[in-house]
């Protein structure tokens, strides 16, 4: 469940106003780099990115700056900034300050993108063959998909999207090319739900959750995929296939044998798209579905808990040869990009597009280099063993509550190409209350209490207020239509790769207090939960939140 917010001004979302105008190389300026840089963080987005004047925050409950004492497991759905990424940030302004000294700032700008492009390969282990194009969001990067998938297809594709009711709240829109906000990170004012000039298309939805059974994977995504498929072709049209690795409660469709038998069946008639913005795949896995001619979607902003929003898509090297061959270029694109969000190899669609870059992207881009760096320089086996014993760990304690009901994360075969996520990062659990599951109202309540201070509402031990002060976030509430009984909400613990970097030490008595303090600050979110819903029960009519 997505919340959007209009809080921020057009001004500060995008700094200086574009005009759809041909681009004269003078809007941006140095001047423009000395905006405070949590507004140039919260700068070049959509209104999701907006921060309440309120509380200052967006619509996660995220802050621009650091808060350390927010302890975060939402890394499904945002973090808050860590402090080295937002030193990373302010040093990377400071630097960029420099070279536009001596060069063009749009001439600084781009080479700097090229530089993050290469570190950002270094991190994944990926070729020099693989293309990255940066974007403000996940949602974006949809659209630039669906863009360089119509190239190599050679027509209007239908969008076949394999897990639309656990994905991004914008892919419904994305998926048949249209708007999914009412306005573009770029700073134009657009209608939402309307047709992105060029791109707006068909789409197919594949849903992932069982009409037959409760809360479960169903049992038959691979052959719905297949239908959806020949349906599709048998229409004449060409497919883009929207494969989920993972969903939003950690779920991956369809199987390996089913891609297989698509690449065996349909070669050169579907292009596969891997919506992998959670980014909880393993490097080999990436370079798996690479290497087979698919494009990924990824952010640094969900598992790599970097600063919402930052979205990327990977493109293989066979499909990066037909774009410099594209002949007339979406209308409604020149919207969605900026010369410098293509690699420079890109000359010829490069050229096409306005000198425009978008600082607040960029800057969230280098928080999240940071946080990937951080992670991949952590011992592989370390990894593996840290996410293992969270996992065991998380999954004991959704047991153990009287509270909390585990939701399955799907049944899927995971081999070598896995690594460290073999093991589960998501643990979605619904609430209950007398065996029943509680109001999607009131979860979100909970939600919203649990980054709060909740301390004057508990009444008990020192104890209970004491666990009832502490603020923190958890993945927010995902609905769940059900056909035959009223829809749920489903809330989410996560592990991050931050939880991964505070954990590392060489020292191996130090690494284990380290995880065994996170595991009793999971067990604190969740002795809090139970304290909430104790206190809903006991007092209902008390038990509300307002949106300040």
């Amino acid at each position: 469940m997505r919340r959007e917010l209009s809080g921020m001004s057009a001004g500060a979302s995008r700094l200086s106003a574009p005009e759809r105008t041909p681009d004269d190389g003078s809007r941006y300026s140095l001047r423009d780099l000395f905006t405070p840089l949590d507004t140039l963080l919260v700068s070049g987005g959509d209104p999701r990115l907006a921060l309440d004047p309120n509380g200052r925050l967006n619509a996660y409950g995220c802050a621009a700056s650091p808060e350390p004492e927010l302890w975060n497991f939402a890394s499904s759905t945002a973090s808050t900034i860590s402090q080295s990424a937002y030193d990373r940030a302010a040093l990377a302004r400071e630097e960029l300050m420099h070279k536009c000294l001596f060069d063009e700032v749009e001439v600084a700008f781009d080479a700097r993108c090229e530089d993050m492009r290469e570190e950002l390969r270094g991190h994944l282990q990926l070729p020099a063959r693989v293309d990255i194009v940066f974007s403000p969001s996940g949602t974006d990067s949809q659209l630039h998909a669906l863009f360089l998938a119509r190239a190599v297809l050679g027509a209007a594709p239908v969008t076949i999207v394999v897990g639309a009711d656990q994905t991004g709240s914008g892919t419904v829109h994305t998926a048949r090319g249209h708007h999914f906000s009412s306005l573009t990170a770029s700073g134009f004012a657009v209608r939402k739900n309307g047709p992105v000039a060029g791109l707006a298309g068909d789409s197919v939805a594949v849903p992932l959750l069982d009409d037959a059974s409760d809360m479960a994977m169903r049992r038959d995504p691979d052959a719905a995929v297949m239908r959806a498929i020949q349906d599709s072709l048998a229409q004449g049209r060409r497919v883009l296939l929207h494969i989920m690795d993972s969903s939003k409660l950690g779920w991956r469709a369809p199987s390996e044998a089913c891609l297989d038998e698509i690449a065996k069946r349909w070669n050169g008639q579907v292009q596969i798209v891997v919506d992998a913005c959670q980014a909880r795949l393993g490097r080999r896995r990436l370079r798996l579905y690479l290497d087979r001619g698919y494009m990924v979607l990824m952010t640094g902003s969900k598992f790599f808990g970097g600063p919402a929003f930052s979205g990327a898509l990977l493109v293989p090297k066979g499909l990066s040869r037909v774009v410099d061959r594209v002949g007339e270029i979406a209308p409604g694109l020149f919207d969605y990009a900026g010369r410098c969000d293509w690699p420079m190899g890109w000359t010829a669609l490069r050229s096409r597009f306005e000198r425009r870059p978008n600082f607040g992207q960029w800057l969230r881009w280098e928080a999240a280099l940071a946080e990937i760096g951080s992670y991949y320089a952590v011992p592989g086996a370390f990894r593996a063993r840290v996410l293992a014993e969270l996992a065991a760990g998380i999954d004991s304690m959704i047991a153990l509550s009287p509270s909390l009901r585990r939701v399955s994360t799907g049944a899927r075969t995971t081999g070598p190409d896995d690594e460290e996520f073999a093991h589960a990062t998501i643990f979605p659990f619904t609430l209950q209350r007398d065996g029943k599951p509680v109001s999607i109202a009131e979860t979100v309540a909970v939600h919203r209490a649990l980054a709060r201070d909740m301390s004057e509402v508990i009444s008990g031990s020192v104890a209970d207020r004491k666990v009832a002060a502490q603020r923190c976030l958890i993945g927010q509430p995902v609905r769940l239509e059900q056909p035959d009984a009223a829809p749920q909400a489903v809330l989410r613990l996560c592990v991050g790769a931050r939880l991964v970097t505070e954990a590392w030490s060489a020292d191996a008595a130090q690494a284990q207090r380290n995880l065994q303090q996170i595991l009793d600050r999971i067990a604190h979110v969740v002795t809090k939960i139970e304290l909430l819903l104790d206190r809903a029960t006991a007092a209902p009519g008390n038990f509300v939140l307002d949106e300040a």
